[in-house]
């Protein structure tokens, strides 16, 4: 699979809303209602079954993302997608701005600190609340990393494919 072709994981079903066929979504992009934006979507079930659907529509409920898809007609329909995953090809995103990332972007790359020590390859990010964490393995160990620039993260080189660290690889 190409680059372009590549899925990204922006979402999720939750659960039936309504008796109309509504869904209840989590959405993981800036703000949540632009999953909406990125159409046609790859559904992918929990037994790995695919299908593309386009014309989705959908509002923000408050505490999550209400949405109708296309031939859902009722309550039954709607909750049998709980935990349906929503993917979309990773060339209908936006280029990112200077200075930000995507994270499935920065997955695979290999972190280096500034002396040149290899601490592994990004595995994924995941936030806190007060910073995103970048987690490095080296295949022996795991490393938690602060994603915060320029203090812990001094470079992202997507032509060499490193990432560059001030970080103490014995920590």
């Amino acid at each position: 699979m190409t680059e372009s072709e590549r899925r990204i994981l922006l979402g999720r079903v939750t659960g039936a809303f309504g008796v109309r066929g509504e869904v209840k979504l989590e959405s993981w992009t800036e703000p949540r209602t632009a999953i909406f934006r990125y159409q046609p979507w790859c559904l992918r079930d929990a037994r790995g079954g695919e299908r593309e659907l386009r014309g989705v529509r959908g509002r923000d409920g408050g505490k999550h993302l209400v949405a109708h898809f296309p031939g859902v007609a009722d309550r039954d329909a709607a909750e049998a997608l709980r935990g349906t995953e929503i993917h979309v090809p990773r060339s209908a995103l936006p280029p990112p701005k200077p200075g930000e990332y995507y994270w499935v972007d920065l997955e695979g790359l290999r972190v280096r600190n500034r002396e040149g020590a290899d601490l592994g390859t990004v595995s994924h990010l995941f936030a806190t609340g007060a910073n995103d964490v970048l987690v490095a393995h080296d295949g022996e160990r795991e490393r938690m990393i602060p994603f915060v620039q320029p203090q812990y993260v001094v470079a992202v080189d997507f032509d060499a494919g490193v990432i560059t660290v001030d970080w103490d690889p014995d920590f």
